[in-house]
């Protein structure tokens, strides 16, 4: 349920549940935790967090989130292993982005994204609270007000008002997604892990 390309300087994870809009289950979250932090061992110096299909993640699964998936803290420990990454972290949305699923592209360096996508959290409609990081690095990306509209509004925003507020930072084609991705990690996989390292530290 989760291809990894793990291949030198720039390691590929993708989410493959397209059948169940890559909602997320337990096993998937803790092994993309797992291969983010070895991939920061081995060296990596970029990471792609793609998923497969027309939806990039609806979130977690209904079935494991009702028995606690939801506020279980494998959230909070792949976010964190992703902001932790030392090289560049691209999220490359090929479609819509929601629930709990936005932690790990919050985490992410820059945030790419298809027209179709839409962006939403309805915690607030579900009764959980959000991971604990998610709501300060969201106002970070759009500020408190729109931070609040997301989470306690539940606005649902489209790709180019998420441009147009920061949430993400360039709508891409369909069909260029990957390669635009790519371009933007070149400089960063040509260069060594001690100086991608030092520049994203420069970088608040």
């Amino acid at each position: 349920m989760i291809g990894i390309q793990d291949s030198g300087p720039l390691w590929v994870l993708t989410l493959r549940r397209p059948e169940k809009a890559n909602s997320l289950t337990r096993t998937m979250l803790e092994a993309l935790a797992r291969t983010v932090r070895r991939a920061s061992v081995e060296g990596a110096r970029a990471i792609l967090l793609t998923g497969e299909g027309k939806v990039f993640s609806a979130g977690a699964d209904l079935d494991e989130a009702r028995a606690g998936l939801a506020t279980a803290p494998v959230w909070e420990e792949l976010s964190s292993a992703i902001a932790a990454f030392p090289g560049l972290t691209i999220a490359a949305l090929n479609g819509t982005l929601a629930g709990g699923a936005m932690g790990m592209v919050l985490a992410c360096d820059i945030r790419l994204a298809v027209p179709t996508a839409k962006f939403f959290y309805p915690v607030m409609k579900l009764g959980f609270l959000p991971q604990p990081s998610d709501p300060a690095r969201l106002a970070a990306l759009i500020g408190p007000a729109r931070a609040k509209m997301i989470l306690m509004g539940g606005a649902k925003i489209e790709a180019e008002e998420a441009l147009a507020w920061g949430l993400i930072d360039r709508i891409v084609a369909t069909e260029a997604l990957t390669e635009t991705a790519l371009a933007l990690a070149a400089d960063t996989l040509a260069a060594s892990p001690a100086h991608a390292a030092a520049i994203k530290r420069l970088v608040p």
